[in-house]
């Protein structure tokens, strides 16, 4: 048992060098209080000794851990001066203040970090105790505005934790009610089972006041119950009064007064030292043995990180080869699961490396495609002029003898060239996302700065490499195309095919025919938000759309069971809409070309995507369904001529003809095309990329620099390593302290809870103050026995006595103080039950 607080001494100097970094919750006392209450004299008491920086405001601005140590010889040490013993407590106080000033500077500022201080002394008892800055409510001098709520989280920090008792000081010259300690201490233990109260200043109340009714725990009861003390005042301390005196007169006053005599025993500062001592020891024994599993859990989830770096020899040449080759190896893998889609690190917010791709291939590629298409008057328009310049001036003599062979030729060769612009987009896009997924790649390679930059800068350089021979591959392709127009193609529709179909189609516009509907094939489904109904209608809504070749229907829910409405895609046409500034959402718009409504009175039917990414798969699926963007035409004199020139049977006929030809032979290099762009991508660009990176990426490397240079670390990887090793060494210290304590002892219960029900009704009126608690009179005689009252809810003596002891005529020699060697009594008791009338009202 007298050895637990040393070995919690032991484990907190294991600990001290590690600072905040180590989370786990040492047994020890918080002494809590607003400023001026008397915390530095209790503990300055407790130590006999003058030590602690004194003045007006706020003293105390770093927490200071303060370990007493039982020893025969006197002497100070600081944890962050080793070596050096403080004989002289003057020195004490100007080291507290400086290593104070070197953390918060001279601006009253205050600071987490702890000055822990160990004193041994024949005059004390072994303590760990924390002495916090006082709880302030008005910032002075240069103080931040924020410093109540500043010093309240630091007291927060060390009073939350389970395994810290709350001395929990309050002057008894201020209402009780008020206590800024005790709602503190309430906060986080509601229950009362780790604070103890202490009661400062007794000496400076009201004449013909007491805390009586406190300090016998009958106006705010405590499980732990409070303990009187009186300090010494700013006139003893500036005029030197001895410690020791101060302690006598303090026995002195507690035996002489009426209110306290009968309870002196367990009044003073020499009975604070021993309570406290108990109560710690017990709180270390009662949490041993969750402290060492603990301790344990924490070594255990650490212990693999550290095993990589128990051996570790940061110029071993052997490890840095070793570890180059790892960390390639990881890259490649981990890029060519980016790829294939089999990383073990799935992006749940955006599509990205290999799926990113395959948008780009499946929409993005084939949306820019058909966008080539949808000009019709301008593709008629050089239909037309192509047939004039072809008859040249034999126009009016020849126009019968017309074959559209020429016209259609050039006509084809202009729309396959412009394939060209869409297809190097396409590998542009490809190369950006393999760049990414490199980026992303090489974060894993953080550890060594200078091989993450090298391997990037390489591997970025040889994408760019193969984007330029793809695209001169692509440049191919198209030339491919352009170099011979086969029109023997098998799925090529003819000349003789075309002339029919050109007058079959002729006739159904002068009959006013609609042509066969196309078959009703789903292209798309999904969410869209209808976004420009007015709110008086219902505002926007979203609804499940399905897009067919022939109309645009939507529906309540995706079960499709009540469909809203159906919008046939006659005449319709699309365009962007620019966002609203109120909203996150990507807005196109469906329009009639002939001025008509398209949905109820709606000119324009508004749909919103949540990405830009969607609107553009849904203007690809428009496309296919052949509803073609907007695209703002004014050449109103070319469409003036080109109506000239439809002005001629003959050639509105064989416009007509080419034109389905185009359509025709276009359809296949469409198709052909986008077969083969991403085949040649996929086989130039990011095949090649993956057989470098698995092949060439290390030998590139070390050309590249010096293999030192590469595998040199960073700072941050240097530290947290070397914090590791710290925390794996203090757990194992840690573990090796309290492995050979016993913990077999039985353990003395906690004081049953308070029964504060008979303060029921006086809860209904406020508090009584202290000032106003009670006045001694001569009927009630402070030597009368309580027995007669019932059993009070005081703290009893620790003597075998239930009663007051005798109180002398004249105070006689004090006894000597209890060393660290003596036996201690047991924990306060506190009746469950009081079986008796309200303590205020005698019977």
């Amino acid at each position: 048992m007298e050895g637990l607080i040393p070995l919690v001494n032991r484990l907190q100097d294991a600990f001290a060098a590690l600072g905040q970094n180590c989370l786990l919750d040492l047994p020890q006392i918080a002494v809590v209080g607003g400023q001026s209450a008397g915390k530095s004299s209790v503990l300055e008491n407790c130590v006999s000794r003058d030590f602690l920086p004194r003045g007006s405001g706020i003293v105390t601005r770093r927490p200071l851990v303060l370990q007493l140590i039982t020893a025969k010889t006197e002497y100070a040490e600081f944890l962050h001066c080793k070596g050096r013993k403080f004989t002289d407590f003057d020195e004490v106080r100007q080291e507290i203040e400086v290593e104070t000033d070197r953390i918060t500077g001279m601006n009253k500022g205050i600071s987490s970090i702890p000055i822990n201080l160990r004193i041994y002394s024949p005059h004390v008892l072994s303590l760990t105790l924390i002495d916090l800055p006082g709880i302030t409510k008005v910032p002075v001098g240069d103080q931040p505005p924020d410093i109540e709520q500043q010093i309240r989280d630091m007291i927060m920090q060390f009073i939350s934790r389970e395994n810290c008792l709350i001395l929990a000081v309050t002057p008894a010259n201020t209402d009780l009610a008020n206590s800024d300690a005790l709602k503190l201490a309430k906060e986080v233990d509601p229950q009362g089972l780790r604070t103890i109260g202490v009661i400062t200043k007794l000496d400076l109340m009201d004449e013909g006041t007491d805390a009586r009714e406190i300090l016998e725990n009958k106006l705010l009861p405590l499980r732990r119950g409070y303990i009187g003390v009186v300090n010494r005042s700013q006139k003893d301390i500036d005029g030197k009064k001895d410690i020791k005196a101060a302690l006598l007169a303090e026995r002195k006053f507690f035996l002489s007064h009426p209110a306290y005599r009968h309870m002196a025993d367990r009044m003073g500062t020499p009975y604070l030292q021993k309570v406290l001592n108990q109560q710690l020891t017990n709180h270390i024994r009662d949490t041993l043995p969750a402290f060492r599993s603990k301790l344990q859990s924490q070594l255990l989830s650490i212990e693999h990180e550290v095993e990589a770096y128990k051996n570790f020899r940061p110029e071993d040449p052997t490890r840095k080869t070793k570890a180059l080759l790892q960390m390639v190896q990881q890259f490649s893998v981990d890029f060519e699961k980016r790829i294939e889609g089999s990383g073990d690190q799935v992006d749940t917010l955006e599509l990205s490396g290999g799926a990113k791709i395959n948008r780009i291939f499946h929409e993005r590629f084939p949306f820019e495609l058909v966008k080539m298409e949808f000009n019709e008057k301008e593709l008629r328009r050089e239909i037309s002029y192509a047939i004039k310049n072809i008859h040249g001036i034999r126009q009016v003599l020849l126009t019968g003898l017309f074959t559209p062979d020429m016209a259609f030729e050039a006509i084809v060769k202009k729309q396959i060239v412009k394939l060209k612009g869409p297809c190097l987009k396409s590998v542009d896009l490809v190369m950006q996302e393999l760049i990414n997924t490199v980026k992303k790649c090489t974060k894993k390679l953080a550890t060594y700065p200078r091989l993450c930059e090298e391997t990037e800068r390489i591997v970025a350089g040889y994408i760019r490499e193969r984007e330029e021979k793809t695209k001169d591959q692509v440049l191919l392709l198209i030339d491919i195309q352009v170099s011979y127009i086969n029109t023997n193609h098998e799925d090529f529709i003819g000349f003789a095919k075309m002339y029919a179909a050109a007058e079959l189609c002729q006739v159904s516009n002068e009959l006013n025919l609609c042509p066969t509907a196309p078959s009703a094939q789903v292209i798309r489904k999904g969410w869209l938000t209808i976004n420009n109904i007015g709110i008086m209608k219902g505002g926007s809504k979203e609804y499940w759309f399905v897009l067919t070749a022939e109309s645009l229907s939507w529906y309540k829910d995706d079960e499709e069971k009540e469909k809203k409405y159906m919008l046939p895609l006659d005449n319709l046409k699309v365009r962007d809409v620019e966002k609203s500034f109120m909203s996150s959402k990507h807005i196109f718009a469906l329009f009639n070309t002939e001025q008509r409504n398209v949905y109820k009175d709606y000119r324009f039917l508004e749909l919103a995507c949540d990405s830009q990414e969607e609107v553009d798969s849904w203007k690809a699926s428009l496309l296919r369904a052949g509803v073609y963007p907007d695209k703002s035409a004014t050449e109103n004199e070319e469409n003036g001529q080109a109506d000239n020139f439809s002005m001629d049977p003959q050639l509105e006929r064989q416009v007509e003809t080419i034109r389905n030809l185009v359509d025709s032979y276009m359809s296949i290099i469409n198709k052909c095309i986008r077969d083969l762009i991403p085949k040649t991508i996929m086989h130039l660009m990011i095949n090649n990329v993956k057989e470098f990176i698995n092949a060439e990426l290390l030998a590139h490397l070390y050309s590249s620099e010096d293999q030192n240079t590469l595998m040199e670390e960073s700072a941050e990887q240097a530290q947290r390593r070397d914090e590791m090793l710290r925390m794996y060494q203090a757990l194992k210290e840690a573990l090796a302290i309290i492995g050979d304590i016993s913990t077999s002892t039985v353990s003395t219960p906690a004081p049953p809870p308070v029964d504060d029900s008979w303060l029921q009704q006086a809860r209904r009126s406020p508090p009584p103050s202290p000032s106003t608690q009670r006045r001694p009179t001569l009927n009630n005689p402070p030597t009368r026995p309580l027995s007669g009252r019932g059993p009070a809810p005081a703290i009893p003596s620790p003597g075998p006595q239930s009663g007051a002891p005798p109180v002398p005529f004249r105070p006689g020699p004090l006894p000597p103080f209890p060393s660290g060697g003596e036996a201690l009594g047991g924990p306060p008791q506190v009746p469950s039950r009081p079986t008796r009338a309200p303590p205020s009202v005698p019977r």
